[in-house]
């Protein structure tokens, strides 16, 4: 029986920023009509395909990069891989972050932002449809970007977080159609705050397993390379890390991470059977910092939007 478990995350990712580019597209669409331009469409649906082509070859680019450090013919090889799994990880906690808080804050003003772009471009004359091109381009390929470097940091889960991937492109084209086409009311400001828990949730367990990475690179340089010892302290069990410090809890045996239904916690709310101090202390410092930022985005602490700058429907 195939297990998609692992497909989860990049879809809740890739649907929450195929949504978010799919309101991008729908409000230019949306505005050429309205401006009496349709013959600038065309430039809309190539910025798409081009922002989307870009993604893939990016992706592509990385798993090149993993398969290179994977054949690579040194001692230290088997250092590489989890160091470089490490790295991704970390740009796609900081790329995730961002788009979180930044994006909630932002989203009041999107469609009065895109309008201003599209009604710029249009007076640009025969540079308009390049102008539009453009303006899609990169909305397609910053959701894309960073649906790519997550999937990087997930390598070594196979091709399942590409499935999920997919999932979450295709439904985020679904619900483009049902708003812009079908004109079905959905709310969408519900329904990004709901992918914006589950997407904190996700970061946050990405968070516990990039320090894994860190810690098995660093034990497996020391095996190799007893100089190279990076240990913070000195280790009182057996079971204790030297980078992560000692084991707070193992529930292996009771409710294994890899296994159902633990595996869907561990995809879902970050939970490991295996937890170290650093880990837990990392974990919490991440909600309790980042989510905190993120809540305080959603209740409005912020500025409040001025008749000058329109609520976007999210």
């Amino acid at each position: 029986m195939i297990d998609f478990t692992p497909a989860l995350p990049t879809f809740v990712i890739t649907l929450r920023e195929g949504v978010e580019a799919a309101l991008v597209v729908g409000i230019v669409l949306a505005y050429l009509k309205k401006a009496q331009q349709p013959n600038l469409t065309p430039w809309v649906w190539r910025g798409v395909a081009s922002g989307l082509i870009a993604s893939a070859l990016v992706g592509l680019l990385f798993a090149a990069i993993f398969q290179w450090v994977g054949t690579v013919d040194s001692a230290y090889a088997p250092v590489w891989k989890p160091l470089l799994e490490g790295v991704f990880s970390i740009v796609a906690i900081a790329m995730l972050s961002w788009m979180l808080i930044w994006m909630t804050q932002q989203s009041r003003w999107l469609k009065a932002q895109v309008e201003g772009a599209v009604s710029a471009s249009l007076t640009s004359g025969a540079g308009a449809g390049w102008g539009i091109f453009t303006l899609i381009f990169f909305a397609v390929l910053r959701e894309g970007f960073e649906t790519v470097v997550f999937i990087a940091a997930k390598y070594q889960q196979g091709g399942m977080p590409i499935v999920g991937a997919i999932a979450g492109l295709l439904g985020a084209v679904a619900i483009g159609v049902l708003l812009f086409q079908l004109g079905v009311k959905i709310n969408l400001k519900l329904f990004f705050q709901g992918m914006g828990i589950f997407l904190l949730l996700i970061v946050a367990g990405l968070v516990v397993s990039t320090l894994a990475h860190f810690d098995l690179a660093l034990s497996r340089l020391a095996s190799l390379n007893p100089a190279a010892n990076f240990c913070l302290g000195q280790p009182t069990q057996p079971t204790d890390s030297c980078l992560l410090g000692p084991l707070l809890w193992d529930t292996h045996t009771l409710l294994p991470a890899r296994q159902f239904p633990g595996i869907i916690l561990h995809t879902l709310l970050g939970y490991e059977d295996q937890v170290f101090a650093a880990e837990a202390i990392a974990y919490v410092g991440f909600l309790g910092a980042i989510g905190t930022l993120y809540f305080k985005s959603l209740t409005g602490w912020q500025a409040k939007p001025t008749p000058m700058q329109p609520e976007a429907s999210k």
